[in-house]
């Protein structure tokens, strides 16, 4: 069985083909990532930012949003609480995953909440 040879003209077919398809499988990963609400916590008293994180979370999920940001801040109690309450089973229902947030999105004072998929 012989094998035939590429011309050029389909190699570099190929190669766009290629590049366009790991070109859309990034946007398509970007897009899933890309950060569409932000609760800033700042100033608020415990219970204060306890009732905002429920309703902002809800409010963002019955959007369909799937990523947000959620500031404590550096220090203090709600940088504390934050991450316990949203492994509480209240919240469990909405967050799929919790991961601390890059420099430029606040640090170590700020949240990456993954949310479920709403049915």
């Amino acid at each position: 069985m012989s094998r035939r040879h590429t011309t050029e003209e389909e190699q570099v077919l190929f190669r766009k083909t290629v590049a366009s398809g790991a070109t859309i499988a990034a946007a398509q990963r970007r897009s899933a990532n890309r950060l569409a609400a932000k609760l800033d916590l700042h100033g608020l008293t415990e219970a204060m930012a306890h009732r905002a994180l429920a309703s902002f979370l809800e409010a963002a999920a019955g959007r369909g949003v799937r990523r947000v940001l959620v500031v404590t801040g550096r220090s203090g109690v709600l940088k504390m609480q934050v991450p316990r309450w949203l492994a509480e089973a209240g919240f469990q229902r909405l967050v799929a995953k919790i991961e601390p947030a890059e420099r430029r999105h606040g640090g170590e004072g700020a949240l990456y909440v993954q949310l479920r998929k709403q049915s």
